[in-house]
């Protein structure tokens, strides 16, 4: 047990600082993912959808992207669309998130930009994973 405690401080200092951002539109998604996210130290931003996304990400300049699929007015398809077509943020990791696990999901993940695609309901490991995977400290 102790040795996961020190673990848990070690990660912390691993992605504390880093920008996050959350797009979804399900509170609970939202409030979850911001939850675990600031536990690790990050700084977490989150949007309803994906105007609200491109709105805030000129401002905060987040260090990775979690957008979620099935979205009112700009899907997520379109959200990451837009990011890679950016020339400041085209850099910028996107995790697509979705409750659908379809190859042709993924692939379409992939053909907008995507760097990972993860499947909700998401654990902690898998957040953190994808931002150790994708975010070069």
């Amino acid at each position: 047990m102790s040795e996961e405690t020190h673990g848990g401080a070690g990660e912390q200092d691993e992605l504390a600082g880093l920008k996050v951002m959350v797009i979804d539109d399900s509170k609970t998604i939202r409030r979850t993912a911001e939850t675990l996210l600031k536990k690790q130290g990050c700084e977490v931003v989150t949007a309803t959808d994906g105007f609200e996304a491109l709105a805030k990400i000129a401002e905060h300049k987040p260090d990775i992207i979690f957008v979620d699929i099935m979205m009112p007015r700009l899907d997520g398809y379109q959200t990451c669309a837009l990011i890679k077509h950016n020339r400041l943020f085209k850099q910028t990791p996107v995790i697509m998130l979705s409750s659908k696990d379809s190859i042709f999901d993924k692939a379409r993940g992939r053909i907008v930009g995507s760097e990972q695609y993860l499947t909700k309901p998401f654990t902690r490991d898998d957040l953190l994973g994808a931002i150790r995977m994708h975010v070069k400290h």
